[in-house]
């Protein structure tokens, strides 16, 4: 053990309420600060599941068309081959739908980072139950390809798969609007668009824990929902997952160049509720944070009370040949051992409480479901919790210690002479 942090440790002790004190707020400030983090992350994490797992990572809908004044501002001429040059957002307009999706699906299947793809065609319904009626919306599907773009499995709550897919008019209903109607599996259901009117089958009830959506989502098989809205051809559009997520921005550019179809990311799409869950992470930082700037200020005082209570012993070292360096790293040091034990003691706590609060039950029903806090464990909560605790700790310790390496020998003397 070096001179100057055997001298540091002498120095801690005689204050060692205060420095108690000051340690405490570091363990507590660095603790919650990593479990507002996780708690903020986690649901934000979940969140972005949850939309992945129900609307997939990128959507292609609508077929681009230039307008003709758009073509005609951008400078080129009105020809039939230049048809094919791209609009601006603002110019341009889209033809409902897609064309030829066996064809895009396929091309789809290419692109390196698409995991799956699936055609759906959507349509507005009546749905009538023995018990009353409400508005909902079909989705024409092909199970397995549904399948490989969200986690319709795994949102099952009651029923079988296999039954919906052995039979062609079985239906898969969301658990508020099954609830609206009063209905259970094997129910019939009759569906309603235009002048078409179908009985069908009620075969599984699904929960995303989007409330929008199990409200009016219905799943059929793709050729019964053609058959209900007859639409022979086409699709409405085109679901995509990805095996990196985050490259969903780049990738819908990408492919709403080739497809000539506009292609919406997961990012854009949910825009609003990321800026959300960004803005309460920010906010629970910044308010945590407080907790180590408190700390922080009361270190500064003990430090500072320190120097002039200990003027005396000072003048010793400088006058024994302890240099201004010598007598800064002490304090440096006094600064770096409530660090070094407030942050270890904050990862440990916030660790606990972290895992603590995980296994708290709540239910959450809205934009996701969940029946117990989430968390998200990451490295990264514990490296910005100590940074902040190093600046603000580190910074109440330079101060004091610049301090005490300015006093001189000599002025100390004269000044207790008097």
């Amino acid at each position: 053990m070096s001179t100057n942090l055997r001298i540091a440790l002498r120095f801690l002790t005689a204050k060692k309420r205060s420095m108690l004190m000051s340690l405490a707020g570091i363990v507590f400030g660095v603790g919650f600060f990593i479990v507002t983090q996780a708690q903020t992350s986690g649901f934000e994490d979940f969140f972005i599941k949850t939309i992945l797992g129900t609307n997939g990572a990128i959507r292609i809908e609508d077929k681009i068309q230039a307008t003709i004044f758009a073509m005609a501002a951008a400078g080129h001429d009105i020809g039939a081959s230049k048809f094919e040059v791209a609009a601006p957002l603002e110019g341009r307009k889209y033809i409902e739908g897609v064309e030829d999706p066996e064809v895009m699906m396929e091309a789809l299947r290419k692109f390196q980072n698409v995991s799956g793809a699936s055609m759906v065609v959507r349509g507005s319904v009546v749905a009538d139950s023995s018990f009353k009626n409400d508005t909902a919306q079909v989705y024409g599907i092909r199970l397995e390809d549904q399948m490989a773009v969200s986690d319709l499995a795994a949102q099952i709550t009651r029923g079988d798969l296999e039954d919906y897919r052995r039979s062609p008019s079985g239906l898969l209903v969301g658990k508020v609007l099954a609830e609206r109607l009063q209905l259970n599996l094997g129910d019939t259901l009759i569906l309603r668009a235009g002048d078409q009117q179908r009985r069908y089958k009620v075969s599984a009830i699904y929960e995303t824990g989007v409330r929008d959506i199990d409200q009016v989502r219905i799943y059929m098989h793709l050729g019964e929902a053609r058959s209900l809205l007859k639409r022979s051809t086409g699709a409405s559009f085109v679901q995509v997952a990805l095996f990196d997520r985050e490259r969903a921005p780049q990738d819908a550019a990408q492919m709403e160049s080739v497809f000539r179809h506009g292609a919406q990311s997961w990012q854009e799409r949910e825009k609003t509720w990321l800026e959300v869950f960004r803005a309460l992470r920010i906010s629970s930082a910044l308010t945590v944070s407080t907790i180590i700037l408190i700390s922080g200020l009361g270190m500064f005082n003990t430090l500072a009370m320190i120097v002039i209570e200990k003027t005396k012993e000072i003048a010793i070292l400088r006058s024994m040949g302890y240099t201004r360096q010598d007598i800064s790293r002490i304090f440096i040091w006094l600064g770096a051992i409530v660090l070094m034990v407030g942050t270890v003691g904050g990862w440990i706590l916030g660790a606990s409480v972290t895992y603590g609060v995980s296994q708290l039950p709540i239910r959450i029903r809205g934009i996701f479901s969940t029946d117990s806090f989430v968390v998200a464990w990451s490295i990264w909560h514990y490296v910005v919790a100590t940074l902040t605790a190093v600046v603000v700790v580190m910074t109440a310790a330079v101060i004091p210690a610049r301090r005490a390496a300015k006093l001189e020998p000599g002025d100390i003397i004269r000044g207790t002479a008097q």
